[in-house]
């Protein structure tokens, strides 16, 4: 009993030089997997400047990280088919076109009346949008309703002065409108039905609207770059604002002069970042020093900030102190030395 009690330190002493450096090596690789994720992530190219024929601009992104935080999610674009879908409470509706200069999204309804449908109207759904985006529905649309019941709608001519005062007019469907008497690409598409034309301010309105019609559509008026009156032509189709978010670390990000940045977000932190090809940074591109502390393997990566997070730093002071403790007793004879670790 007493030789088996002698040798079993004996056992521990010839095996610990040998366990240390697999222990602290295993500790090491541990900190710096999980305060470096970046260093394990898949790389991402910098954003997608197009969907089809159809630019994908700042303040937009159809890969997240890309564009400003509050549009994100809003666009996608199918790798399959190269088709923009905008996202909205109500479904996902194909985008015709986005202007920049003038800032609106036309998409179009497959669930609003066509000329195709003449009188066969098909079961519909409401349009709308998130209140909480920076989406808003144009005043440039024209909701037109088909087959109302006059006993819960007020079907009837509006006045002339309701293009003067549009808000005493609100309550009726205007019967004598311009678009039931000339509906775009097909003036005679109706022969038996009714039609009005309708604003609702809301989604609550249109739903009560749908309610006791059988069908709607929506025209928007595109610009010609006619003179008047020949100035605007009507088209199917929803019609939709937004705004371009400046900020100066946008403005500062994208100046050429500094790098031509793209305007960026963190996807974990929410955090504006520039995206560059050198890396991703909070300022612009030509700022190495902020490059040298947030480039991660040479490559951008959209929405994601490299840099090492308190955490890791912890880690990395622990594995230090573990390095400098184990030093400071390197002449150990006997026994196994433990450290216990721890967003209409």
């Amino acid at each position: 009993m007493a030789n088996a009690s002698s040798s079993k330190p004996t056992s521990q002493n010839h095996n610990f030089p040998f366990f240390l450096p697999f222990h602290f090596s295993t500790l090491i690789t541990t900190l710096i997997i999980f305060s470096h994720p970046h260093l394990i992530s898949p790389q991402s190219t910098l954003c997608r400047t197009s969907c089809g024929a159809i630019p994908i601009n700042y303040p937009f992104g159809i890969d997240d990280g890309c564009g400003s935080l509050y549009y994100r999610h809003l666009l996608v674009c199918s790798e399959a088919t190269n088709i923009l879908e905008l996202r909205t409470p109500s479904g996902r509706y194909p985008v015709r076109s986005i202007s920049y200069s003038d800032p609106h999204i036309i998409v179009s309804d497959p669930f609003m009346w066509n000329c195709q449908d003449g009188e066969n109207f098909r079961p519909t759904r409401p349009f709308s949008l998130d209140t909480s985006t920076h989406l808003k529905l144009s005043h440039q649309n024209d909701y037109i309703f088909f087959n109302c019941s006059e006993d819960h709608v007020i079907v009837e001519p509006r006045p002339i002065y309701c293009e003067r005062y549009p808000e005493q007019c609100d309550s009726s469907c205007d019967s004598a409108s311009y678009l039931c008497r000339h509906l775009p690409n097909c003036a005679s598409a109706l022969r038996g039905s009714s039609c009005c034309s309708y604003y609702p301010k809301a989604t609550s309105s249109l739903r009560l609207m749908l309610k006791y019609c059988a069908s709607y559509t929506s025209i928007y008026w595109r610009s010609a770059g006619a003179a008047p009156p020949l100035d605007q032509v009507p088209e199917y189709g929803v019609r939709i604002d937004f705004d371009i978010p400046v900020t100066a670390k946008c403005l500062m990000c994208q100046d050429r002069a500094k790098g031509g940045g793209t305007c960026g977000f963190d996807t974990g932190a929410e955090e504006f970042l520039c995206l560059c090809e050198q890396g991703n940074v909070t300022t612009y591109c030509k700022d190495h020093h902020s490059i040298s502390r947030h480039s991660a393997n040479g490559a951008a990566v959209a929405g994601t900030v490299s840099i090492v997070s308190v955490a890791g730093a912890v880690g990395i002071g622990a594995g230090v102190w573990y390095l400098k403790k184990v030093r400071a007793k390197a002449p150990v004879t006997c026994g196994v030395q433990t450290n216990e670790n721890r967003l209409f």
